[in-house]
């Protein structure tokens, strides 16, 4: 048999400027589905309208991650449950593929606009600053509340980005005005707490809420509200939570002493809360609280 003769150059190139102009397209749907701009169902109807769509084209796994807060550990399930493999494209989906497939993102879609509180706590340097960092930069949608606190700034912290900063007089005037949904004294030092006005904004906006908080917090926040999820972020092992405090740098020995010895008690508390998540990693962590955010009401 003779070699396949090579297409002319202008032919190669015409296929890849089509061949970037698909991707680009394809990209363009997964951006409108990340920013919530459309929804997923929506671009399964354009699929299934269209062989020749961009919409057709894209991978399922490719769409479902584009959902926000779907990680790939609950896609590689969500598939898994659907009888969907890694490569199928949208457009190349069976019938009972397509119907398991549309009814599980109209289900989901159903469900994801439901307004939910939830709350972030966990023991000392376990790295609650960090993981609420990733998902304000990682994760729009999800409306992080600033806490006030009357402790100095560390390095780096950032007015009303990390906390808002602010002495005694004006804690007490928060607490006299009932704006703090709740405030605590955390290591019998500084006071800490979540303006109350920001919250009930995003709350009526429909929006989901995370609150990073203490443990007195957080059952000051369960009380007001009954229906707010806690999560409970722990640490891989003791021994790396000791690291972590003593690591960074940012508290004496005495003070190191005193935190090791709340965050004993605080690891203690940790069956009152209705998820836990282990802080190996902090991207995945993240991911975690996330998806827990879209999870259903049933609490552990």
């Amino acid at each position: 048999m003779s070699p396949r003769p090579e297409p002319p150059q202008v032919d190669r190139v015409a296929a890849s400027r089509a061949a970037v102009a698909a991707r680009r397209a394809r990209a363009a749907v997964k951006h409108e589905v990340a920013t919530r701009a459309r929804t997923a169902s929506s671009v399964l109807e354009a699929a299934w309208a269209s062989a020749d769509s961009p919409e057709a084209s894209l991978r399922v796994r490719e769409l479902l991650t584009s959902v926000p807060t779907l990680g790939p550990t609950r896609v590689a399930k969500v598939m898994h449950d659907l009888g969907i493999s890694e490569s199928k494209r949208t457009g190349g989906l069976g019938v009972r593929q397509r119907s398991s497939l549309w009814n599980y993102l109209i289900d989901r879609e159903g469900t994801t606009g439901s307004t939910r509180l939830v709350v972030l706590a966990g023991p000392t340097a376990v790295g609650k600053g960090t993981v609420s960092a990733y998902i304000r930069e990682n994760h729009p949608e999800v409306h992080l509340s600033v806490s006030a606190t009357t402790r100095p700034p560390r390095p780096g912290e950032l007015e009303g980005v990390h906390y808002y900063f602010v002495d005694d007089a004006e804690f007490d005037r928060m607490i006299v005005d009932h704006e703090l949904l709740e405030w605590a004294v955390v290591h019998n030092s500084y006071r800490y707490g979540t303006p109350r006005p920001p919250i009930e904004r995003a709350l009526a906006a429909g929006n989901r809420v995370l609150l990073e908080i203490d443990l007195q917090g957080a059952r000051l926040v369960r009380q007001e509200m009954p229906d707010a999820v806690l999560i409970f972020l722990l640490p891989p092992s003791w021994e790396e939570l000791v690291r972590r405090l003593t690591g960074r740098g940012t508290e004496d020995p005495a003070e190191q002493g005193r935190r090791l010895e709340t965050a004993r008690v605080e690891l203690a508390a940790q069956n009152e809360f209705d998820f836990r998540v282990v802080n190996t990693d902090v991207a995945e962590a993240a991911r975690e609280v996330v998806e827990l955010m879209e999870s259903s009401s049933s609490r552990r």
